[in-house]
């Protein structure tokens, strides 16, 4: 797939950042509980589910900033809070200068038109009794946008920019395919001309064979109307693609964040390391890379371990990591805005001779498979 993905304008200096400056979106200490209640007869809360428990991000104008983790970490919150589709349980947001974070209907009013959102499901998204022409215009009626020409000059347009036949204005969505679907979802976020995108997964639940098509139409969208975009997905190859900076979550925190040459071939943290060992290479000619094997499964985020978040399936834990939780902070060897949160960071670079396999009953069975080769 990724030979037919275009990659996108170099922004800024050449390793794929945007120029510094004031951050079009900036996150602090961004914290999302959902409690659980029990007890009888009372509802009373006995604990909280901690989906997103403490991050820090900026988004620049005209950049792509990547989002990046296994399920269940968080991502997707994440994105629903920024967007304020979810209420943060604390935290702040600072959009364009502004703190968005306890922001009422009024005060948001005209932020919602800047900020949109593509979501995961194109099936589950899109209204089934709305037609597409509907499900575009929606949102400049909400707004009270008139565009010259009209409203539905104005969608024949953005359906002709998302690579669809302006004439299809009055079908209804299960006419189309998944791929075409998420297109009308792409149409409906730039009905507002929004400065900043929330991409939700958007190319998961597509074909392989649709996913570049999708993908370079997001970069087309960004490359000819600067529009920023966080990247939310758990495709390694597509992030680095189309970000210009990554970053990655493990439960509930973020663990590292650089631009995207620096993560993939300088990562840090032994979770990033770990990532990126698990992507296949298309070039059998290329280096050997080691494989980590993680051991056991992600904490649940009702009790996340003390400390360093990561430690009960790193190889490198130690001591200080059950008592100190390390902070996201620009370590020793790291290009300017490489910030990684490891007590004991890794070496930088992802080549070696050997796969590295962390559990005993993987190796033991690896071992087994060997012996039975010979």
């Amino acid at each position: 797939m990724s030979e037919n993905v275009t990659l996108p304008k170099q922004q800024g200096t050449s390793d794929g950042a945007t120029d510094r400056g004031e951050p079009l979106l900036t996150v602090e200490g961004l914290t999302k509980h959902f409690p659980i209640y029990g007890g009888f007869p009372f509802k009373r809360q006995v604990g909280a589910v901690k989906a997103v428990d403490g991050i820090d991000l900026s988004v620049h104008a005209g950049e792509s900033l990547g989002l990046v983790g296994e399920s269940g970490c968080g991502k997707s919150t994440t994105g629903r809070l920024i967007t304020r589709l979810m209420e943060p349980t604390g935290g702040k947001i600072t959009y364009a200068g502004q703190d968005i974070t306890r922001a009422g209907r009024k005060q948001l009013a005209p932020v919602r038109s800047e900020i949109q959102m593509i979501f995961q499901d194109p099936y589950s998204s899109l209204n089934p009794r709305q037609t597409v022409g509907t499900i575009i215009k929606s949102p400049m009626e909400v707004n009270g946008i008139n565009p010259a020409g009209g409203r539905e000059k104005r969608v024949q347009e953005l359906l002709e920019t998302v690579g669809l036949n302006p004439e299809h204005y009055n079908r209804f969505p299960h006419e189309f395919s998944g791929g075409q679907r998420q297109r009308i979802g792409v149409a409906r976020a730039l009905a507002l001309q929004p400065k900043l995108i929330v991409a939700d997964e958007p190319v998961s639940a597509l074909d392989v064979s649709i996913q570049a098509q999708v993908v370079n139409l997001l970069q087309k969208v960004q490359d000819e109307l600067g529009i920023a975009f966080l990247f939310i997905a758990h495709d390694l190859a597509i992030v680095r693609h189309f970000s210009h900076r990554v970053a990655v979550m493990y439960l509930g925190k973020v663990v590292e964040v650089a631009d995207r040459d620096s993560l993939y071939n300088r990562p840090r943290h032994p979770y990033t390391h770990a990532l990126l060992s698990a992507v296949p290479e298309a070039d059998v000619d290329a280096a050997k890379k080691e494989r980590i094997r993680l051991s056991g499964d992600v904490p649940s985020p009702i009790m996340p371990p003390s400390g360093c978040r990561f430690r009960t399936r790193c190889w490198k834990a130690q001591d200080k990591c059950a008592t100190e939780e390390p902070p996201l902070v620009q370590i020793s060897g790291n290009r300017e805005g490489h910030l990684t949160a490891c007590h004991f960071p890794e070496e930088p670079t992802t080549e070696r001779a050997e796969d590295v396999i962390l559990d005993p009953a993987l190796a033991a069975l690896e071992e087994g498979k060997n012996g039975s080769d010979d």
